[in-house]
């Protein structure tokens, strides 16, 4: 059996309808830094990129893209999810975004990660997760209050998962999953 090639996965692109006010939001919310910028000629016409980091081994995380019709009944992309710190810094962001031009704001645990969902100003479904010790069988969606203390958040997390299909430490699943992908 041929093993799979060594990928891993880099940067999106997203189609915005304005990639000033994204850029913006992007670079104030995340703290990204535009690494480029210009005009592309396409088959479908011209198209204005604004590249995004936050790493400087990667010349783009996020690529905004001008063309997405504002009319657009459907958008395709189900979630842009990143990772943040710690819990403290995610909770933090939670407050922060009582401030933002944001909708659909949902802080929740899936047992394996506690998590804020919400809308961003073109209603691209993005995730903040930060990872937590224990894995549990997906998907799990349950609402959790980031308001209340850390401890207090870890703690009802840990006991709603105990009870839960699958439970184990994330570490103990990480060890099964390497073992099946070096199989794979």
């Amino acid at each position: 059996m041929t093993k799979p090639p060594q990928i891993s996965f880099s940067h999106v692109g997203i189609f915005v309808i304005d990639p000033a006010r994204m850029e913006a939001f992007y670079t104030r919310l995340f703290g990204f830094t535009v690494t480029d910028r210009g005009r592309l000629a396409t088959p479908r016409g011209a198209v204005d990129l604004v590249f995004l980091s936050r790493d400087p081994g990667e010349h783009h995380q996020l690529v905004l893209c001008s063309g997405r019709p504002p009319e657009l009944p459907f958008n395709v992309i189900n979630q842009l999810s990143f990772r943040v710190g710690s819990l403290g810094e995610l909770c933090s962001l939670y407050r922060q975004l009582a401030t933002e031009p944001v909708s659909e704001i949902s802080p929740v645990t899936h047992g394996n990660a506690v998590s804020v969902y919400f809308r961003d100003p073109e209603g691209n479904r993005i995730e903040l997760f930060v990872d937590t010790p224990w894995y549990v069988t997906q998907p799990l969606r349950e609402p959790i209050d980031l308001t209340l203390p850390e401890a207090e958040i870890l703690a009802t997390v840990e006991a709603m998962a105990r009870k839960l299909p699958g439970f184990k430490p994330r570490a103990e699943w990480r060890a099964e999953m390497a073992r099946r992908m070096d199989a794979a």
